[in-house]
């Protein structure tokens, strides 16, 4: 066994149930004596370790919700966690915070020591380096283990749990289409890697809209940020990939994927003397402090951050209330344009 030992793996080695191996390594009655030996000794032959998830939650409530998200400065974030506090604590229930920053590592750590027999559940938003390297052992894992974890906005659909999201093709089409009803033809789309989701399903809803309005999508006018999952360095490494795509193309709209993104476009575009929204117009995605007071101000998909919180934290107590293993729900929150003044108000060029 070259893998790191989990549940799963053993189970498929001895050609049992997880639920078996899990039983067996806590020493409960409903398995065989025989059984419990082969489970226990095949355990630690490859050091295998229990989830420390597991050991603390296992056969106790705390009323205490645990948070990971992958950033605490983005407005999204703390809009969700604000939703998330104010059902939570409706409902007698508090909720601890702990942060990825992207990190695959950090999030893997963050499960089991924000554990630590003070948790009953978790909510989370995947870091960008998990989804990047494919492995969700970890989630899998404390899911297999019992104790329920609800996701949204980032999700992963090979693990079964709950989830929140918005239609991110929908949103991302009807934010094209509004660009469009205002005089843009040639429209470029600043993006992320297709392995993070939500960027990978906007790019696809900003396709969609062009076919559907007969405009050729032309690949020189995607851009999908390269993101080196270092903070100190990304504004500046990111400033510099759009300043080249400025360079290389021309356009008379923009479509960010966040709010970043557009924020950052248009800096540039102020720097190459391109006003906005009269030569260039742009819609960016969130709607947070940045596109109300940038200059000037963005016009935005609104996530409605505060009402995912409460629907991700309704489904997580409502989970742990019940303790049913019923079929999973995914709840979609329905997005809003917010207008302002990166986009004009009637189409100017027709």
């Amino acid at each position: 066994m070259k893998q790191k030992p989990t549940l799963k793996l053993i189970a498929k080695e001895l050609d049992v149930s997880v639920s078996t191996v899990s039983k067996a390594l806590r020493d409960s009655k409903e398995i065989g004596e025989e059984t419990k030996k082969k489970v226990k000794a095949f355990a630690k032959l490859y050091n295998y370790k229990p989830n420390n998830i597991a050991l603390s939650l296992k056969n106790k409530k705390t009323k205490t919700l645990g948070i990971i998200i992958p950033e605490i400065v983005h407005h999204f974030f703390t809009t969700v966690i604000s939703g998330i506090e104010h059902y939570a604590n409706d409902k007698g229930y508090n909720v601890i915070v702990g942060l990825s920053n992207e990190s695959f590592k950090k999030e893997v750590i963050n499960l089991e020591m924000l554990a630590n027999g003070s948790i009953d559940g978790f909510i989370m938003s995947i870091a960008k380096e998990t989804l990047s390297v494919k492995d969700y052992h970890h989630l899998s894992e404390t899911i297999d283990q019992g104790i329920p974890i609800v996701m949204f906005d980032r999700i992963i659909d090979e693990i079964d749990c709950d989830k929140v999201i918005v239609d991110d093709v929908e949103a991302a089409k009807q934010a094209v289409q509004k660009l469009i009803d205002c005089g843009s033809e040639r429209i470029g789309i600043i993006s992320t890697k297709d392995y993070v989701s939500v960027g990978k399903l906007r790019t696809e809803g900003y396709s969609q809209a062009l076919e559907l309005n007969h405009i050729e999508v032309n690949s020189d006018l995607i851009l999908k940020i390269d993101d080196k999952f270092n903070s100190d360095d990304n504004l500046e490494f990111l400033e510099t990939q759009i300043s080249d795509f400025f360079e290389n193309n021309s356009f008379d709209a923009l479509f960010a994927v966040n709010e970043l993104y557009a924020i950052t476009a248009m800096k540039v575009a102020r720097q190459k003397g391109i006003q906005i929204p009269e030569d260039l117009q742009v819609i960016g995605f969130t709607d947070g402090v940045l596109s109300k007071h940038s200059l000037p101000p963005l016009t935005t998909v609104s996530q409605h951050g505060f009402k995912m919180g409460q629907e991700a934290a309704k489904l997580l107590i409502d989970r742990l209330e019940t303790n049913e293993d019923e079929t999973f729900k995914t709840t979609i929150v329905k997005t809003d344009i917010v207008l302002r003044e990166t986009t004009r108000l009637l189409d100017s060029k027709k």
